[in-house]
């Protein structure tokens, strides 16, 4: 990272068990040594950890506990997903830990990550101070705001966000009540939400720009058509798919992909992913991850 880099980190609440492509996501956060992720999980250690990675380890129970001290509201769920809707206030909820950087994160970790600092380049962080990969919507599974008390405290602005909160239920807070503080009109023809979106101030502090990363989802794909690619290589940091020749991508969300498809991958298989991820190439697809044979 050079002087001129921003720094940034990510931070992701998950709990319950690591899920098996864990070792994928590692290794392409490896690639992005200048990119920090903290992790607060009950899911114990992880192999091959990266120096860029790390893992607080935590108890459901406690951590949802902070959140209810820092937030000063009732946050008890059932359910881990109900974390999903904090994303907007991590970085307030995790103001100490991030103290220094220059900007914080929310995302997921159903992604395999490309080259991160070739997206987000230091003159593009430079002029706004929200970065969704989503045209209409906040990108839940990745986003960038600058650390500033101003953006940190931006959900508060969102009417009743103690309710949906506190809440015991998902309610998509991230992507739905939260986006709508830069997006109000998301609905109406492109042209003209755009052009109303620039009387809000908001939406002129953010960028909203589609880097069509997650494929088989309502959206259409880089030419319009519904023809998605099948297949995402990951060579040594750098991530292409067979659709797009050589166009880079900044990381690759297969939402699609880890349900039906992915629940038929034999188990030999995936005892072997920890070796496959270390291979300086792989590739991922319905069928779930494999050594990329040389080209």
């Amino acid at each position: 990272m050079s002087t001129r880099d921003p720094s940034i980190c990510f931070v992701i609440p998950y709990f319950g068990r690591w899920p098996f492509w864990m070792p994928f996501f590692l290794a392409s956060c490896r690639a992005n040594s200048t990119v920090d992720w903290l992790l607060f999980s009950d899911c114990g250690e992880l192999d091959a950890l990266p120096p860029n990675v790390r893992v607080v380890s935590v108890s459901y129970a406690d951590y949802c506990a902070r959140v209810a001290g820092a937030l000063g509201i009732p946050f008890a769920p059932s359910s881990p997903y109900k974390l999903c809707d904090l994303k907007p206030a991590l970085g307030y909820i995790h103001r100490e830990e991030l103290a220094g950087y220059d900007f914080w994160a929310f995302g997921d970790l159903d992604l395999i990550l490309g080259d991160l600092r070739a997206y987000f380049t230091a003159g593009r962080l430079a002029r706004k101070d929200l970065f969704s990969t989503h045209e209409r919507r906040i990108s839940g599974h990745c986003c960038l705001v600058r650390n500033s008390p101003e953006m940190r405290e931006l959900f508060f602005r969102v009417p009743d966000w103690q309710v949906r909160l506190s809440a015991p239920e998902h309610l998509g807070f991230d992507e739905g009540a939260f986006s709508r503080i830069f997006i109000r009109r998301k609905n109406w023809p492109r042209l003209l939400a755009r052009i109303a979106a620039q009387w809000n101030p908001w939406f002129r502090r953010a960028e909203f720009i589609e880097s069509y990363s997650t494929p088989n989802a309502k959206l259409p794909w880089v030419d319009g058509s519904r023809n998605y690619p099948q297949r995402w290589f990951w060579r040594e940091g750098l991530l292409t798919n067979d659709r797009d020749g050589e166009r880079r991508f900044p990381y690759v969300h297969f939402l699609m992909w880890k349900g039906d498809e992915w629940k038929r991958i034999p188990a030999a298989d995936i005892a072997a992913y920890p070796q496959v991820a270390s291979l300086p190439a792989w590739q991922v697809s319905t069928s779930g991850f494999a050594p990329l044979d040389p080209i």
